[in-house]
């Protein structure tokens, strides 16, 4: 973890004109950096520099900086092990196969993204947000982060600092999850703010379906909760367009489907 942190903060240490070649606005390109969630509807512009790299189904990787290639494949297929397991574990929660999500999710060609932010010490963190409210898109997320805290998470309508425990995961609920077990399970609302005392740097490895699965309340769970299904069917490749749009900003996208 500690490499992977390592690397990714060279590269945001780059000349920019080395880092202005992966600035796009294309969500699903392979690989891209910039500032803002989406230039086209963010209010303020966020402290904060990112770099997203798609590492599953296929690896993508950087040419610089030096180490970048190889640690961050090894660290991918490390924290794909655990996503796997954490399926696994949810599954057989909901008395269910343990491979039953891996397989309905069509997981063998699920997307896996690499997204690491550096958020650089602010003169004036009162006035600035590093990440706004959101949920996370996929089904799992798995995080790592340095030793400066920044995540907040929603808890009974207030922010609540979650602080930054070395060498820890942490692991977020996704918006597919909730919609695959008809609100058994709910996503998790949060944001990160910034400070005025050192940089932060975190890695988030959200883990989706197949971009062309089409995610539905699992009819397993429905017929067991003994109620209708929460939200009407949606491919995750169209959810992740909905995301990014005006509707959805500093809103649950998921409302927008719910039946």
């Amino acid at each position: 973890m500690k490499n992977m942190i390592e690397v990714c903060q060279g590269f945001f240490n780059l000349p920019e004109e080395e880092k202005k070649v992966y600035q796009t606005r294309n969500l699903l390109d392979p690989i891209k950096c910039g500032t803002s969630f989406n230039v086209e509807i963010d209010k303020v512009l966020l402290w904060r520099d990112f770099l997203k790299v798609i590492s599953h189904p296929l690896f993508h990787s950087l040419a610089k900086p030096e180490g970048y290639s190889e640690v961050s494949l090894e660290f991918s297929k490390r924290i794909r092990e655990v996503a796997t397991e954490l399926l696994r574990a949810i599954s057989e929660t909901l008395e269910l196969e343990a491979d039953y999500i891996e397989k309905s999710m069509n997981w063998d060609q699920g997307l896996q993204i690499l997204a690491a932010n550096y958020y650089p010490a602010c003169p004036d963190p009162e006035k600035a947000i590093g990440i706004p409210p959101h949920t996370d898109h996929g089904l799992v997320t798995i995080l790592i982060q340095n030793d400066m805290g920044g995540l907040q998470v929603q808890h009974k309508g207030k922010w609540v600092n979650w602080n930054a425990i070395p060498n820890s995961l942490v692991v977020n609920l996704g918006d597919q999850m909730q919609i695959l077990t008809n609100d058994k399970y709910k996503s998790v609302w949060h944001r990160a703010v910034v400070n005025n005392k050192a940089p932060r740097i975190s890695i988030a490895v959200p883990h989706g379906p197949s971009l062309e699965t089409v995610v539905v309340p699992a009819p397993e769970l429905v017929e067991k909760q003994g109620r209708p299904p929460a939200y009407k069917g949606i491919s995750y490749h169209d959810f992740l367009d909905l995301q990014q749009s005006a509707k959805c900003y500093m809103k649950p996208c998921l409302d927008e489907i719910r039946l």
